[in-house]
């Protein structure tokens, strides 16, 4: 479904805010990243503490050998079973990490030009995923992205230079100022698996992804390729969704199409309102369900409330939000 007051000319789409997004904007977002992190502070303290702490794992040493201890060597890195076994002291040795790329996903398919309060929720993925690479461009380690929609997908790999990350936003706010209630693009939800499998090419070992969509279309196959992208990196999954698949909207008008048709429903009337609200709500909680399934932590970012607020809160909450 997609809100369909949004027929403004494309020279005028990215002074609408809340319906399209500008280059200016995620720019902007540099500031509101500070003091944010995806690593958790404490261990009972984040979304990504607990379950997913060992999925999540940020700078540090990467044992490299062991090897004689030698004078001025520190004691705590003595392995004492190999110094035994062998008869003198041991060291263990370790390098520190020092790159740790990631990956940006940002879905601006059809499916996400839909928002009944202050977004749509392919703005709302738009400043996700901008508000994480800024994150992770502030943490000194190389930012990359994929932006998708029903038909195209852009990749681009990881680099750590201001220059990346305006191509990566320039990239979604192309595509997403394409976006309109009137387009003849056909829905294809085949995109998501598409754009996962282009993550795999793209992240080898030890990369942070992190995919801004509301996942549509998502199934056993998009299952499979999270498992996939997790067993070597750290993958956060962030679904993007309207409160009217939460708590329903209790009045109010809303235009949605699908390309050629367009239908104005009144929300007022319950005949109307109660068939949209299951709908939603019932799959919100499939989609929920199967990310969940797939091991990934997950994190459940509306469209009515701020980005950052939002993320500030969950990275700061100790289990994931119920649906």
């Amino acid at each position: 479904m997609n809100k369909g007051h949004a027929t403004h000319p494309e020279s005028e789409r990215s002074s609408v805010p809340g319906v399209y997004v500008s280059l200016h904007e995620l720019m902007a977002l540099e500031f509101k990243a500070a003091g944010l992190s995806f690593l958790p502070r404490r261990r009972s303290g984040s979304i990504l503490a607990g379950r997913h702490a060992s999925r999540v794992r940020g700078r540090g040493l990467n044992f490299e050998e062991i090897r004689d201890y030698f004078p001025g060597d520190d004691i705590r890195t003595i392995d004492w079973k190999i110094t035994l076994r062998l008869g003198s002291p041991h060291v263990r040795a370790y390098s520190e990490e020092r790159d740790r790329p990631a990956l940006v996903i940002v879905d601006q398919r059809l499916s996400m030009f839909f928002g009944s309060r202050e977004s749509m929720k392919s703005v709302t993925a738009a400043h996700l995923a901008a508000l994480g690479a800024w994150m992770v461009f502030r943490a000194g380690d190389r930012v990359g992205g994929i932006v998708f929609n029903d038909e195209d997908i852009r990749r681009i790999r990881p680099h750590r230079s201001r220059s990346r990350l305006e191509a990566i936003f320039a990239a979604v706010v192309a595509m997403n100022q394409s976006l309109h209630a009137d387009s003849s693009v056909q829905a294809n939800q085949a995109q998501l698996d598409r754009a996962l499998e282009g993550a795999l090419a793209l992240a080898g070992h030890d990369h942070l992804v992190m995919i801004a969509s509301d996942f549509a279309g998502a199934g056993e196959r998009t299952q499979q390729l999270l498992r996939q992208l997790a067993a070597h990196n750290d993958v956060i999954a962030a679904l993007v969704f309207d409160p009217l698949a939460q708590t329903g909207q209790q009045g109010g008008r809303i235009v949605v199409t699908e390309g050629r048709l367009q239908i104005e429903l009144n929300l007022g009337e319950r005949t109307v309102r109660e068939p949209i609200e299951t709908f939603s709500t019932g799959r919100l909680r499939h989609v929920g369900e199967l990310l969940r399934r797939s091991g990934v932590p997950l994190m459940m970012v509306n469209t009515a409330d701020d980005v950052v607020n939002q993320v500030r809160h969950m990275l700061g909450r100790r289990t994931a939000p119920a649906i």
